[in-house]
């Protein structure tokens, strides 16, 4: 659920946006969007994925079932634009045309995380 959803009950494309980007740290990491405990902790996938960027430990958010099945920049790609699409603020997401093309595009520049 989207920050301005929950706080606010404000709805949007960005929070679809938002959904996006959970869904895809979801599939990668192999795991649900459920509280957890990480350097004892209670996060959720997004605080998880965002420590581990943050740390330069992206890689360690990758489900061991999904090894060989693609190339690190392509998963760390992935990563960054699921960051883009859960930032807090909804002005700060990308559009989902943007997202699409982010991912089938290698050689796209991704913008800067917020």
């Amino acid at each position: 659920m989207s920050p301005e959803y929950a706080m606010a009950g404000t709805f949007s494309v960005k929070s679809d946006v938002f959904s996006f980007g959970v869904l895809n740290l979801e599939i990668v990491s192999g795991r649900r969007n459920e509280s957890f405990s990480y350097l004892n902790k209670i996060v959720n996938i997004i605080g998880y994925a965002w420590v581990l960027w943050l740390k330069g430990d992206a890689l360690m958010l990758e489900d061991p079932t999904l090894a060989d099945t693609h190339g690190i920049p392509q998963l760390l790609r992935t990563i960054h634009v699921a960051l883009l699409c859960v930032q807090e603020n909804a002005l700060d997401r990308p559009k989902m045309s943007d997202v699409i093309s982010m991912l089938n595009n290698d050689t796209m520049s991704l913008p800067f995380l917020k």
